[in-house]
């Protein structure tokens, strides 16, 4: 059962945020990291068995985009709008295939351009001398001159330079999704049905919930271990297994994505099964939040932390 597969990073972090300045920058790059796998993982999940008839001739020509893509990037086009309209048509193109359109998102991030067309060193020292070459005039004029207004685009090209595509729209898209899309897909899928004569605790609620609380920790906890002990990792800065343990308990957390994976697994047909994996998405999602602040809170030293 894949439902408690992903962690809710969203929630997660802002379980972590409560601690303030106490949390290592390490703890939080620990646990954006996992939090992330866990979710490409639950989206290959979802794309391989939660996917009707295939169509491979939608996936070919999505194939063909993603390699103009690709190339669009090796050339420098930095432009989020061709990136943007092209993921548009390949969203399509999933979801006519019968693979589920969720994968192509993930598909698309990885090809978004990651670097800069300029670096910070340069972008500064262009900055500098446009501000060297602006014309300023002592009156009290609102129309800028045309050589004003050709400056000004010329510093505001600079500044989109300076930014990767994918920084950008990462940027572009955090408010939109933390205070929109993910609170109303929360109001609309965490509802618990009662009554009707169906039971909310049965096999599956407890299930869901004892594989948020208590499998996302051991599994957390001791693949970190391992890693860290065959010597494939080390133990970062600031990091011990203390905070480990309390970090791998907000892993259970994972609401959002296993409400859409519940839904996928039991909404057609199972209203019963929806409702108990609802009850212990809710039930294990806010124990491992409640039980890893606890943790965290007792473990983490309280002399001012970067970060």
């Amino acid at each position: 059962m894949a439902i408690p597969m992903a962690t809710d990073i969203a929630f997660s972090l802002g379980v972590l945020s409560l601690l303030g300045k106490r949390v290592p920058l390490t703890l939080k790059i620990f646990l954006t990291a996992f939090a992330v796998v866990d979710d490409i993982g639950g989206i290959l999940v979802i794309a391989l068995f939660y996917s009707s008839e295939v169509y491979y001739s939608y996936l070919l020509v999505a194939a063909l985009l993603y390699i103009l893509l690709y190339y669009l990037g090796k050339i420098g086009v930095t432009q989020k709008i061709y990136y943007l309209c092209i993921g548009v048509v390949i969203w399509y193109l999933f979801m006519q295939s019968g693979i589920h359109s969720t994968i192509s998102g993930v598909i698309l991030a990885f090809l978004m351009p990651a670097r800069p067309r300029m670096d910070v060193g340069k972008y500064i020292g262009q900055i500098r001398r446009i501000i060297n070459k602006f014309p300023v005039t002592v009156s009290d004029d609102i129309i800028l001159t045309n050589r004003q207004i050709a400056l000004l685009k010329q510093a505001g090209r600079a500044s989109d330079y300076v930014i990767s595509p994918l920084q950008s729209l990462e940027d572009n898209l955090h408010g939109i999704v933390n205070f929109v899309i993910l609170p109303l897909f929360a109001f609309v899928n965490a509802g618990v049905v009662l009554g009707g004569g169906s039971e909310l605790i049965g096999g599956v609620s407890i299930a869901v919930a004892l594989g948020l609380l208590i499998g996302k920790f051991i599994g957390i906890f001791s693949f970190t271990w391992l890693a860290i002990k065959s010597k494939l990792a080390t133990m970062p800065q600031g990091m011990n297994w203390k905070n480990i343990a309390g970090v791998s308990l907000l892993g259970g957390i994972g609401f959002t994505v296993s409400l859409f994976i519940a839904n996928l697994s039991f909404g057609a047909g199972h209203p019963e099964l929806l409702n108990e994996a609802k009850l212990g998405i809710i039930v294990g999602s806010l124990l491992s939040g409640l039980l890893g602040y606890i943790v965290l809170h007792a473990v983490l030293s309280r002399k001012h932390t970067k970060g």
